[in-house]
């Protein structure tokens, strides 16, 4: 609810301030008193495109501070949740307007830019008159707004559409790598092939490169070695060894005892000699190799390196790059029976979609129909029985919510062409249709202030009162802000504010007066007899009053 105005230097404003009721509010005033000034000052703190200049004449700038009451669950609290703003039960906005045209918006004290102020306005006004392009007017709203009179649940159709896009995305990402597998299939099979028949081990390569290093180490050492031992043992070393202590061991008894310690040292020798001879044979058994395994190490170990520059990866990841293109020619040989899985679930869920689609077309078409009879009855007592309102739901290109279209159409006159609303009502016939279509809309408490813009212009008497009655029932347990010349309009509200013009010194004022019982009585008989009034016009202002 809107609870308080205050306004400084805006306009023909210099200063006002108002406290609004819950119900129905009306503006009264003589035409050009500057009842639509307010409805100006209120769209620029809202963030509203409007009027350039708005700074009163002769002053620094312009400030508007709108007062709003915001119960639990409101939606402006989600906008600003988003906005980054700890909602509170009061929202105070304010907005100045700098005298070169700079534009400065607050909301609760945080400096916030004119967009949010329009995403808040939203959800905080309703403008219907006229010249209304964001509200009943709008034909990319009248699908919601017929949905929201049905009391349609839109989230099974969202649900089958998010699952329709999911699957068709699925497949064509399925036959996007399909097809770029295909433009390799050639390479992949070759190279598979080559991998598989190679079957390269992680770490192979450094194993391969030791062994044969180790071969080519003992090729080149043991001749060697063979001379050292045919040296030491045989015919060698260890055959003179053992000779000279046969010489020895047969002269030792006739030498007293001194050949005793060399045939120790040399037996000791022997000992040794035969464990080095033993140590260098056990040393040629470890570097026997055959030459066949050499070359056979070094043929692998070239092949596992030639392939790795070929695929420009390392030897030891040759393994890891075979699964990889195996598993690719896996899901190419798959891919067909893949296709076929995926294409099913596409038509599965399109299917799916069809029938959640089908019932909300079903839905809305039944709603289209009772909408239509409803504003039948409310245009028959607003004087307009004759003209024909026609919710129109035709097909459209499928989406989230659904594939129709829905477009609110009126025909004046029996036999009369329909078509939309603001091309084919009048000014005055077209406020008419836009009071029936909100009153018909409404359910039950709005959480949005609706302003009405001299919504019953061109209607007086019994229709005037009948447009009066519409307006105060779409008061109830919601706030009406209607700026009307109908005294039968003006009579029905709950708070009734005066705007008058005023000339002092030269400067031309606005200002605005919340009239008490005994002023409203004044003010309607002013509306109903003109500039003289008379006592049978006050008689009349009673009368309504007390309707």
């Amino acid at each position: 609810m809107l609870r308080a105005m205050d306004v400084r230097d805006m306009l023909l404003i210099d200063r006002l301030s108002l406290d609004f009721a819950p119900g129905l509010n009306v503006l009264t005033g003589e035409t050009g008193a500057g009842k639509s000034i307010l409805l100006d000052c209120l769209g620029f703190v809202l963030g509203w495109r409007g009027r350039a200049e708005l700074v009163r004449a002769g002053a620094a700038q312009g400030e508007v501070t709108a007062v709003f009451d915001l119960p639990p669950g409101h939606p402006a609290r989600e906008v600003l949740t988003e906005a980054g703003i700890e909602p509170e039960d009061e929202l105070i906005l304010r907005r100045v307007n700098a005298a070169d045209g700079r534009k400065t918006g607050w909301v609760n004290d945080r400096r916030v830019s004119g967009e949010v102020l329009r995403a808040l306005s939203e959800s905080l006004v309703e403008l219907h008159g006229q010249h209304d392009d964001r509200g009943l007017l709008n034909p990319r709203g009248h699908r919601s707004l017929l949905d929201a009179f049905a009391a349609i649940d839109l989230a099974p159709v969202r649900a089958a559409w998010t699952a329709r896009r999911r699957a068709a995305q699925a497949l064509a990402e399925a036959e996007a790598a399909l097809e770029a597998a295909r433009k390799e299939e050639d390479f992949l099979r070759h190279a598979v092939a080559e991998l598989d028949k190679l079957d390269p081990q992680p770490g192979e390569e450094a194993q391969l490169d030791t062994d044969r290093r180790q071969m080519q180490g003992a090729e080149r050492i043991r001749a060697d070695v063979l001379r050292a031992l045919s040296i030491l043992s045989g015919e060698g070393a260890e055959g003179a060894m053992v000779e000279a202590v046969r010489w020895l061991e047969g002269a030792a008894d006739s030498a007293d005892g001194r050949l005793d310690e060399p045939l120790e040292a040399l037996s000791r020798a022997l000992v040794e000699l035969g464990e080095a001879t033993g140590g260098i044979e056990d040393a040629l058994s470890a570097m026997a190799f055959d030459p066949v395994t050499l070359d056979a190490t070094e043929e692998r170990l070239f092949a596992l390196r030639a392939l790795a520059r070929k695929h420009d990866v390392l030897p030891d990841d040759l393994a890891t790059l075979s699964a990889e293109l195996s598993a690719r020619l896996a899901a190419l040989d798959a891919g067909q029976g893949r296709l076929a899985e995926l294409t099913r679930a596409v038509a599965e869920a399109g299917a799916a979609y069809d029938a959640a689609a089908a019932t909300v077309t079903a839905a809305r078409i039944e709603a289209a129909a009772r909408l239509d009879q409803a504003m039948a009855a409310e245009l028959a007592p607003l004087k307009m029985e004759r003209a024909v309102f026609e919710t129109r739901v035709t097909p459209a290109e499928p989406g989230p919510e659904g594939r129709d279209a829905v477009a609110f159409t009126v025909a004046t006159n029996p036999g009369a062409p329909a078509g939309p609303l603001d091309r084919i009502a009048s000014g005055g016939e077209l406020s008419r249709f836009l009071l029936a279509l909100k009153v018909c809309l409404a359910r039950g408490s709005d959480t949005l202030v609706m302003i009405f813009d001299e919504i019953d212009r061109g209607v007086g008497g019994a229709t005037a009162d009948a447009v009066g009655r519409r307006l105060a029932r779409l008061a109830e347990g919601a706030q009406v802000l209607v700026v009307t010349h109908s005294p039968q309009v003006a009579a029905l509200g709950n708070r009734h504010f005066r705007v008058a013009k005023s000339v002092a010194d030269g400067m031309t004022t606005s200002r605005v007066e919340d009239l008490p019982q005994a002023e409203r009585v004044e003010e309607i008989a002013r509306m109903l007899a003109g500039e003289q009034v008379t006592p049978a016009a006050r008689e009349a202002a009673r009368a309504l009053l007390s309707a």
